[in-house]
């Protein structure tokens, strides 16, 4: 799996939130490391009614006396509360650490903790790409995905990283170019491009939703041949450079949407889809933060590979016995539709 720029960073909860005590805190994965809003750090430290202005002020503060804190910051776009990419000052492990000194909070040294957490977790799944598949899966299941859809998402990620990977080999530049040759792809494939595709779920107004997360099965497929075919053909004929590759765009999409042509012929229906998501349950902070609890604790006790399943039924168990014990009931994202333990 590919490490992830902000470039290509896939609009997914799993990736762009993290939770402490029950906050959200934004950020996105740059320069080879997690960047995160210190607006979001601000506010669950201090708990401003006002977090944007507390920094505003802590920010002149600290340039005032001469810090080098706020050189730490970079502005990055984060999602807003309006759904659009709004750049954020955003600050990495290091500069956290640093504005947190000057932040006077009983929740400090707790949160220096949590961040360091944060930190390894990320260096374990860049070791392990199986931890980050498994832990956008437990997001996946929060908000309610089937589990057959869940697996295609989850290989299809697998594919347009593979893309990804030949791409930048191969001399392709991150971002625009990147945004162009998918753009070649899809309207191969689906024979139209993927801002009407958008258009056609009714996600105008979702202006961060992600347009796979709202695919169907058949959408999802198509697509991960469309970008497979697209990948294979870049490999067999040596695409250098951004022309190049975007003849392979188009070949690799003529492939997928050749097939999907022979399907709705033969089917008699539509694969594109109007079909969205957007009535999926959105998890809450409490289901995020079951959800991550009983991943982490997961990997922490599970003696083998082979025996996380058995330790995740555990974990789910104890978790629930306790919540139950203080009144309360275990997030659905953390147990099946019969209301077991997944």
């Amino acid at each position: 799996m590919s490490k992830k720029t902000q470039a290509d960073q896939p609009a997914n909860p799993a990736d762009q939130i993290v939770v402490f005590q029950e906050q959200a805190i934004r950020r996105t994965w740059h320069a080879e490391e997690w960047w995160f809003s210190v607006v979001d750090v601000c506010q669950v430290l201090t708990e401003s009614v006002d977090a944007g202005a507390y920094w505003r002020k802590l920010k002149q503060r600290l340039g005032a006396e001469g810090s080098e804190v706020v050189t730490f910051c970079h502005g990055l776009k984060l999602p807003a509360p309006d759904g659009k990419q709004r750049v954020t000052d955003c600050a990495n492990t290091e500069g956290l650490f640093r504005i947190i000194q000057s932040i006077p909070s009983p929740k400090a040294e707790p949160f220096k903790r949590w961040l360091a957490k944060i930190g390894y977790e990320r260096v374990k799944e860049i070791e392990d790409p199986e931890l980050a598949s498994r832990r956008a899966r437990e997001l996946y299941e929060a908000k309610g995905y089937p589990k057959d859809w869940i697996d295609k998402r989850l290989r299809s990620i697998t594919v347009r990283g593979a893309l990804t990977d030949e791409w930048k080999q191969r001399g392709v530049a991150e971002g625009r170019e990147y945004s162009i040759l998918t753009a070649e792809i899809a309207r191969a494939t689906f024979g139209i491009t993927p801002g009407d595709h958008k258009k056609l779920k009714g996600l105008e107004q979702a202006k961060a939703a992600n347009l796979r997360d709202h695919m169907t099965d058949l959408e999802l497929i198509f697509t991960m041949l469309g970008e497979a075919s697209t990948t294979e053909i870049a490999k067999r004929k040596d695409a250098q450079g951004f022309q190049q590759n975007k003849t392979a765009a188009k070949e690799g999409g003529a492939v997928a949407g050749n097939a999907r042509r022979d399907l709705e012929a033969k089917s008699g229906q539509p694969v594109v889809s109007p079909t969205n998501y957007l009535s999926a349950p959105e998890p809450g902070a409490s289901e995020i933060a079951v959800s991550a609890f009983v991943a982490t604790q997961t990997e922490a006790l599970a003696p083998s590979a082979k025996d996380k399943r058995t330790t995740r039924n555990e974990v789910i168990q104890k978790t629930a016995k306790a919540i139950a014990e203080l009144g309360g009931t275990l997030p659905k994202g953390g147990k099946n539709k019969r209301g077991r333990p997944q």
